[in-house]
């Protein structure tokens, strides 16, 4: 079980760190609508490139914060009656829809993501706009996010599984 502590603990230090270290990505976002902004109110001078990075960096920001958003149970959800339930009801509803509704969906997204990734890497694809960036960067967070997603998902399996272990104390 101690090790299990611990495997649980490395994840979510892993995905506060990427949490954090991601939501500054908004920083950036702020930054360039502003300069579209300036550029095209006060120097007649828009750009045709500001728009598209910024929906791929929100695209990064919202991807790669998914793992996190799991972690601090801000992830939408619908409370209204499994609040009443007991601490080892609700880690054995967890245990089952993780299980059978989020694992399944994250590998498939993981894996479909992936081969999106390779493919869009092999054809060095570029966006259809006249700025035409190259999207295969962009591409490859899904796998990366989907796999931080999974093994955040891993990692609240493991709690309820110390929960149901342990008892309620132990779940925080």
């Amino acid at each position: 079980m101690n090790a299990m502590k611990k495997t649980i603990q490395l994840i979510d230090r892993i995905q506060e760190f990427v949490g954090k270290l991601v939501s500054w990505s908004v920083i950036l976002i702020v930054i360039l609508i502003l300069f579209e902004v300036i550029s095209r109110r006060f120097f007649n001078a828009p750009t045709i490139w500001t728009v598209e990075i910024v929906t791929m960096i929100f695209g990064f920001y919202f991807m790669m914060i998914a793992g996190y958003g799991l972690l601090t149970n801000s992830l939408v959800s619908v409370d209204v009656i499994y609040e009443k339930f007991t601490p080892k009801v609700k880690a054995i509803i967890d245990l089952i829809t993780y299980t059978f509704l989020f694992l399944p969906f994250v590998i498939g997204v993981l894996y479909g993501g992936y081969v999106f990734a390779v493919t869009s890497w092999i054809q060095k694809e570029v966006s259809w706009s006249a700025f035409s960036p190259p999207v295969y960067p962009i591409k490859t967070v899904i796998p990366i996010a989907m796999f931080l997603l999974l093994l955040q998902g891993i990692s609240e399996i493991m709690k309820r599984i110390v929960i149901l272990v342990e008892g309620e104390k132990t779940h925080g």
